[in-house]
């Protein structure tokens, strides 16, 4: 039985990875990419669905491999997970993901504390984030009702298609968002859009978890 501190480091190490990988590769992207800002998404993009699988396979036998605030309260609604735990994920998971923005400004030699001057915002961007976390949420409780051992590389490739089809690029996690505003590079978001995407963001997490025990009744 693991203790609650190795669950919190597993969720702490992986958003922190998380968040570097969105951040570095975005970072390098922009550099390579020589402007072309569909080349950039996309090579933002696959690095992001890539870790994630990863990430999952690593450290989902040790916490469940939440990496999200979103996920973690989906699982308190659910039964699934005591409020107690997921208040230490929370705080986990928020550490870990500022850490790893600062850890790929490290890597870059930027300046280590950034804010985001790339807006985000408007309706579209709004509707955007409730679509992709509501859809992460779905892919999530389906494969644990249904497919367990599908979850690590059903979550990396639907991230991997949400970057595309929704217009906010799918963050689809409050302490993503959060990090995010803290790097002033291609990945960045401005701090005033950062509340907005969040309650965007929970909302689509709370049509999930209903959604979801109506369709597998657990």
């Amino acid at each position: 039985m693991l203790s609650l501190s190795q669950r919190a480091v597993s969720e702490f190490l992986g958003t922190a990875f998380l968040l570097a990988t969105v951040i570095g590769s975005g970072i390098m992207a922009q550099r390579l990419s020589g402007g072309n800002d569909a080349l950039a998404l996309l090579c933002n993009t696959l690095p992001t669905g890539a870790i994630l699988t990863v990430l999952i396979l690593i450290f989902g036998p040790l916490s469940g491999a939440h990496f999200n605030p979103a996920v973690s309260l989906a699982f308190v609604l659910r039964g699934k997970l005591p409020l107690s735990t997921a208040s230490i994920y929370l705080a986990a998971q928020m550490c870990g993901a500022i850490v790893g923005v600062l850890a790929a400004h490290l890597m870059f030699e930027l300046p280590v504390w950034q804010f985001s001057t790339h807006v985000r915002t408007g309706a579209g961007q709004w509707l955007a984030e409730i679509v992709a976390t509501f859809g992460l949420l779905l892919t999530i409780f389906g494969c644990v009702a249904r497919a367990p051992s599908a979850v690590a590389y059903a979550v990396g490739l639907y991230i991997t298609a949400a970057y595309w089809f929704t217009a906010s690029t799918s963050f689809a996690n409050p302490a993503v968002t959060v990090a995010r505003a803290l790097s002033d590079t291609f990945a960045g978001i401005a701090p005033t859009g950062v509340v907005a995407f969040i309650m965007a963001q929970l909302g689509g997490m709370l049509a999930a978890v209903i959604i979801g025990r109506w369709l597998w009744r657990v």
